[in-house]
């Protein structure tokens, strides 16, 4: 018996109904739920409330709405912390994300904080780019009544750290609002930061809500999903099943096809997640800190509440491929070396970004020599941060087991070897050997749960996730069709999981392929030269209800994209490019254009 066969809904309505949820997600069906069972009890009959019914809640308790934008997880795991710490407090609290939350509430709001992340050049989360364009924009209200805390998240690796979230602060002050806390700039490591001002924003809202009401519960605008045992805190030690390199011996790329055991652990992933890994640094790597700076690996260091040799930090617990901002104005000043201090300057921004870009740490200690204690070097030095890599498998096909495709960062600086931190960790681990890993969810890139069809577009390893939504959508007989555009330098040596695209293709589990291999011709083409290409047929697919997926390179590849699909959207849908870029934002909104981008 189907669902429309018990609907209590006139058949002619059913279709109504169809077309209104449309491309909604959770979130919002959620609200809407909600909506039509208040609606319900305002037509229920006098003298029959009715049993679906929730209990009122006074209009004039105060409550605190925390709204956050979130690319990664990590704004919105913030978030719903404080939402969880101020329900505990018994204040009445709502968790929102940003593409759920209606323009019309920002001149009924009291009380907010925003937790919102940064992406690359400075981009904000693909679900808070409505958010953002709309408080820039002269539609935003004066905003007098309302006050107001941010809490920006970046990776100080980028020139512009946390621009998103400073925007937003200085935005809402200019439309009349009340700050109560400096906006916080919590770097990948969120504990240092966001941690201490989530303690001071709970403790303003207690202030704030001076209320008697009894205690409150949290309501939160999304599923709620039962904590796992194993976590980012907590990860799980997985063995290494096969660890295979699957660019061919001429490709300049390292690139490995890598499966992990999950047996014995509980975790459960859907494609499109992201598989954190721990990583531990190279022992040359830190070899040659030590040995360029003087110090003595088995120094015993203390910071805070943990005490470990500096070996072990500098292996475990911080940074070192990676230049931060602080640790490079940290370093100018105690060289005294005044170039170095002029690339600090607004003026010097894409010098300072190119420069980060190939140094790392090693790099700028012996350019650049200063005095370093092991314990200021400690302090200076931005804490170790797990990698998160797309998922490359799905679970309903692999079962106990997680797959990635990872590219192993391998260059030369001046002769001298240099590596990434995960990449090289992964690379050189046998099989057999553990490796600690937790699940990030990556809501706003799962499959859709119906059968459209889905334009997969992405470049190197960000063919990755591609991987588990055919394995998932042909394990289930979706009906959908799937498009891939895929682009890598060579056909013959990075045509990564080849074999399998043409095994797809050949049982039509892949429906289509484009294929843009930049070096093998004079001229170089890219994933969106083949769009262009395909123009009208990507606009009619899209146009038709597909959803459009783009995993790869941020700065580069989705932004080339992204210019392309405008230009396919003024041309093959009749717009400007106004139009268009508008056309395609709606897209972002309703969930039907999502971007894994890194």
């Amino acid at each position: 018996m189907t669902a429309a066969t018990l609907s209590p809904l006139p058949e002619d309505k059913q279709p109504l109904v169809a077309r209104l949820i449309d491309g909604l997600e959770a979130p919002t069906l959620l609200w809407l739920s909600g909506y039509l069972a208040g609606v319900a009890g305002q037509r229920q009959p006098s003298g029959k409330p009715s049993a679906a019914e929730p209990a009122a809640v006074p209009e004039a308790q105060p409550r605190l709405t925390v709204l956050y934008g979130s690319q990664t997880g990590n704004a919105k795991r913030l978030a719903e912390d404080l939402g969880r710490r101020a329900s505990a407090a018994g204040l009445a609290v709502r968790v929102v994300r940003a593409d759920a939350y209606a323009a019309r509430e920002w001149k009924q709001e009291r009380l907010l904080y925003l937790v919102i992340s940064t992406q690359g050049d400075a981009e904000p989360p693909d679900d808070s780019r409505a958010l953002v364009e709309f408080l820039s924009s002269a539609r935003a209200p004066k905003l007098e009544s309302l006050r107001y805390a941010v809490l920006g998240l970046g990776d100080s690796s980028y020139p512009n750290f946390c621009a998103i979230g400073r925007q937003l602060d200085e935005r809402l002050a200019a439309l009349g609002a009340q700050r109560l806390l400096p906006a916080g700039e919590a770097d990948v490591d969120l504990e240092t930061v966001a941690h201490p001002w989530l303690e001071q924003a709970l403790q303003q809202a207690r202030e704030q809500l001076k209320t008697s009401a009894p205690l409150a519960k949290v309501t939160t605008l999304r599923t709620a999903r039962i904590a796992p045992v194993w976590h980012r805190e907590q990860p799980f030690q997985a063995p290494l099943l096969l660890n295979q390199r699957i660019t061919g011996r001429d490709s300049d790329r390292d690139v490995r096809h890598l499966e992990f055991s999950l047996d014995g652990s509980g975790l459960h992933y859907a494609p499109g997640d992201a598989l954190g890994v721990w990583p531990t640094q190279s022992p040359a790597l830190v070899d040659a800190v030590l040995n360029t700076l003087k110090l003595d690996g088995d120094t015993t260091v203390r910071v805070g509440s943990e005490e470990h040799a500096l070996r072990t930090w500098l292996s475990k617990h911080r940074e070192l491929t990676q230049l931060t901002r602080p640790f490079f104005a940290a370093h100018a000043e105690r060289s005294g070396d005044a170039p170095l201090r002029e690339l600090l300057a607004p003026a010097a921004r894409d010098t300072l970004a190119d420069l980060f870009s190939r140094w790392q740490v090693l790099d700028l200690l012996r350019r650049h020599p200063a005095e370093w204690t092991a314990e200021t070097l400690v302090a200076a030095l931005r804490p170790l941060a797990p990698r998160l890599y797309s998922i490359a498998s799905a679970q309903s096909v692999v079962g106990d087991e997680v797959h990635l495709t990872v590219s192993h960062v391998d260059y030369a600086l001046d002769g001298e070897a240099r590596w990434g931190a995960a990449s090289r960790f992964l690379a050189q681990h046998a099989e057999g050997e553990n490796v600690p890993v937790f699940i990030e969810a990556n809501e706003r890139f799962h499959l859709p749960a119906d059968d459209r069809d889905i334009l997969m577009i992405g470049a190197g390893t960000g063919v990755a996730p591609y991987r588990a939504f055919v394995q998932e959508r042909a394990e289930r007989g979706a009906g959908g069709r799937n498009w891939l555009v895929f682009g890598n330098p060579h056909f013959h040596s990075d045509f990564l999981y080849q074999v399998e695209w043409q095994a797809a293709l050949k049982s039509g589990q892949l429906h289509r392929i484009d294929l843009a291999f930049s070096r093998d011709q004079a001229e170089k083409r890219y994933v969106q030269h083949r769009l262009i290409e395909q123009g009208r047929r990507v606009y009619e697919w899209l146009d038709g209800g597909a959803h459009l997926y783009v995993c790869g390179d941020a700065n580069r590849m989705a932004k080339d994209v992204h210019k392309a699909l405008v230009a396919i959207v003024a041309e093959h849908g009749a717009r400007s490019a106004e139009d268009a870029e508008a056309w395609l934002s709606q897209l972002i909104q309703r969930g039907r254009y999502a971007r894994d981008v890194y």
